[in-house]
């Protein structure tokens, strides 16, 4: 990673943040990648970027964030999202913003794993896979799936993010 300074005012909002493929920060968490791009200790507070990659059929929760917009790019795969009342299905090149406090939640779908570039704005929100997971020793799927201590872990650490839960998972049969 490369911070160079962009001004003289010396605020973290004045660093340019470089990284090259495959040399940030990388966690297993809940059966999934995550590939830290910008932390919000970088940007001020403003950003936070990972490339994530999660395998097939996996589900989030019908959950809210109170703090953060959220944005994903699908790079890789497919997956059903629902944002509101809305069911989107979405396929690499797609891209999803969500505002803040829009329930919402996804499944995975098809048989390869999905890969997206995820966006919080402001940062900080992916800072909790950090504190649920562990350190990755490679850059791959964990072989474990989602442990019920991972679940328990996130669900006890949500609020501290202004994540709550408001429902169950997509159903596979409605993804």
């Amino acid at each position: 990673m490369k911070n160079l300074s962009a001004g003289t005012s010396g605020s973290a909002t004045d660093v340019v943040v470089s990284r090259a493929a495959g040399t940030g920060p990388a966690t297993w968490a809940m059966g999934m990648l995550f590939e830290r791009l910008a932390g919000a200790e970088e940007t001020g507070g403003l950003l936070g970027a990972s490339v994530v990659t999660q395998p097939p059929g996996q589900a989030s929760p019908l959950h809210v964030h109170t703090r953060e917009a959220e944005a994903w790019f699908l790079l890789q795969g497919a997956m059903t999202y629902r944002a509101g009342q809305q069911l989107i299905r979405m396929s690499a090149g797609d891209f999803i913003y969500l505002p803040r406090e829009v329930p919402h939640g996804f499944r995975t779908t098809g048989t390869v794993p999905v890969r997206f570039l995820a966006l919080t704005l402001p940062g900080g929100l992916l800072d909790i896979y950090d504190e649920v997971g562990v350190p990755a020793a490679e850059r791959r799927l964990p072989d474990a799936g989602v442990s019920d201590a991972d679940v328990a872990r996130w669900l006890e650490l949500s609020p501290r993010y202004g994540l709550r839960v408001v429902g169950p998972p997509i159903s596979e049969a409605e993804a």
